[in-house]
């Protein structure tokens, strides 16, 4: 401190000293470099956890580093799965909002209205466990931890729906860290590090991937594409990732394109370029929308690499349709009984019976909100895509004929009807279906099927 007149130095001396004690004094530096207040599993190991929580909520905290946030991940890491669910319960009701000083700003706007009221009353309907979770975020890994605090979260919430609100307020923090302008979009292939190929094999949730050999296939050969999104504070785990397939044309069953002695096609000649398997790899941020940004880079990405493409098309799952047929064919509809008879015992059902199912199934059957039930339609439809080809015997395989008696589906992204389409589907349901769909429909209405 030799540029320091004697008494600043004093000064300073005297608040270094502060900052020392006041991290101490709440669980953060330590001079050995350890954290702040170590949470021992045990009898009183959530209380110790909920005044961890608390102190990291006060405003000294804030002299404690990055120190405390890390001691209260540890400890919660630590807890066993009974205590963890404990402690969820008590970030639900222990830090929630003030309801009775809510309640006083709610009826000082309506007496008084105006921005300081408002401000007033925003600022005490966000609960503090908001902020408790944005001081953890500080921390080393602490977006990470936070990921798996809601799966934890998840887990229980069928049983637990008191915990609902938990969820909200993660849900809203994610989608803030985790926007668009966050994410880095990589391309995957089979130079990338073991421990990324690794965890490929694990998150994919389309087509299963059995082996190294099947994984390269995927990632090695010129006409294959994987592409991922990345976000800083996740390090090298993926949050989603896209394989794509480069075909000569729009290609209708899974198993052409995973066939292990296909023919490699120059990527220059390629003219559609294949979606087939999108896979969501964090459970923890469930409802945090990915997959249009990744679809629309890749789209951007692939077009400025490869001019010669001029078809971006899905080959997408149906796992609405199985349980709709099950409820068709337990209605005593014969098409379904039939169909579904045949997908049971191993044998591909005849698209005769699969074709106007999926018709019906894709133009009668809604949700509450009237738009289409299939998940995997809501999604590519409410993206702008239209529903281009109904593939019966699209995935042959057993989980294909299980979960959806083999049909699947092309969505077709053509960028210069993305928008309309995309405004028809959100204003009304409305659903775009492309020339080969609608020759299904006008082929299934011949036979003059009657809905149960």
């Amino acid at each position: 401190m030799t540029d320091l007149s004697p008494s600043q130095a004093r000064s300073m001396r005297a608040f270094l000293d502060s900052l020392v004690r006041s991290a101490r004094r709440f669980g953060g530096w330590r001079p050995d470099g350890s954290g702040g207040d170590r949470v021992v599993p045990g009898q009183h190991a959530v209380e110790q956890l909920e005044l961890s929580a608390r102190r990291l909520l006060s405003e000294r905290a804030h002299a404690a580093g990055t120190a405390l946030p890390a001691s209260f991940i540890q400890g919660y890491s630590s807890l066993p799965d009974a205590q963890r669910e404990e402690m969820l319960t008590v970030l639900a009701e222990a830090f929630g909002p003030d309801e009775a000083a809510l309640r006083r700003a709610c009826e000082a706007y309506l007496d008084n209205p105006g921005p300081e009221a408002a401000n007033r009353l925003a600022s005490l309907s966000e609960a503090p466990r908001q902020e408790l979770f944005r001081r953890i975020n500080q921390a080393p890994l602490g977006t990470a931890a936070l990921v798996r605090l809601r799966e934890d979260v998840l887990d229980v919430l069928p049983r637990r729906p008191d915990l609902k609100q938990l969820d909200d307020d993660l849900l809203h923090l994610f989608r803030s860290w985790f926007n668009r302008g966050f994410l880095v979009m990589r391309r995957i292939d089979w130079s990338s590090p073991a421990d990324l190929l690794e965890k490929i094999i694990r998150y994919e949730a389309v087509h299963s991937i059995e082996s190294w050999r099947d994984l390269r296939e995927r990632l090695a050969p010129a006409d294959r594409r994987c592409y991922a999104f990345f976000h800083p504070a996740l390090l090298d785990e993926p949050l989603i990732f896209i394989e794509v397939a480069l075909t000569p044309a729009i290609v209708p069953s899974i198993q052409t394109i995973l066939a292990p002695d296909r023919d490699v096609i120059p990527p220059g000649a390629a003219r559609a370029a294949m979606f087939y398997s999108i896979s969501n790899c964090q459970r923890g941020l469930q409802g945090v929308s990915f997959g249009h940004h990744l679809i629309q880079q890749v789209v951007e990405d692939l077009l400025r690499e490869l001019p010669n493409l001029s078809q971006f098309v899905t080959l997408s799952p149906v796992p609405g349709f199985g349980p709709w047929v099950r409820e068709q064919a337990a209605a005593g509809r014969e098409e379904a009984v039939e169909a579904l008879a045949e997908a049971t015992g191993g044998q591909v059902p005849a698209d005769s019976r699969v074709l106007p199912l999926a018709v019906d199934y894709f133009t009668h059957a809604k949700d509450r909100k009237g738009r289409p039930r299939d998940p995997v339609a809501r999604f590519h439809l409410g993206n702008g895509a239209r529903l281009e080809r109904l593939c019966p015997a699209g995935d042959v395989s057993a989980h294909g004929l299980g979960a959806s008696l083999g049909l699947m589906v092309n969505y077709l992204y053509d960028l210069s009807t993305l928008e309309a389409n995309r405004d028809s589907f959100i204003a009304d349901g409305t659903v775009t279906w492309g020339a080969p769909a609608k020759a299904s429909a006008r082929q299934a209405s011949q036979t003059e099927l009657t809905r149960v």
